[in-house]
């Protein structure tokens, strides 16, 4: 089972979740650590190549995480946050890109 590395402030904002999306992001974190996918994701190739999105849902609203599991050695969190449009905004798609970068070493 791959370790889970957070990068930046991303464990910080998933703590700010509601408790419900906490746990439902900490058992989809698990079955990506497994090396299973999560019930609903999608690829961000706009930030990185194996960077994908987790998708959680709850009655507080929508939430992500960002992370890439392509490595190794361990699960990148890159980004967590609440989403509030349709689209992801640009500054959240921007940090995470920036964070991926720092990972691969060419930030």
């Amino acid at each position: 089972m791959k370790p889970i590395v957070w990068i930046g402030n991303s464990l910080h904002d998933l703590r700010a979740f509601p408790d419900t999306a906490q746990r439902a992001a900490g058992y989809q974190l698990g079955k990506v650590q497994a090396g299973d996918l999560p019930d609903d994701w999608k690829p961000m190739s706009t930030i990185g190549v194996g960077v994908t999105e987790l998708r959680i849902r709850d009655e507080a609203g929508a939430f992500r995480l960002i992370y890439v599991a392509r490595f190794a050695n361990a699960v990148y969190v890159l980004h967590a946050f609440q989403k509030k449009s349709q689209k992801t905004s640009w500054q959240d798609v921007d940090l995470a890109r920036k964070r991926f970068r720092s990972i691969r070493g060419d930030a």
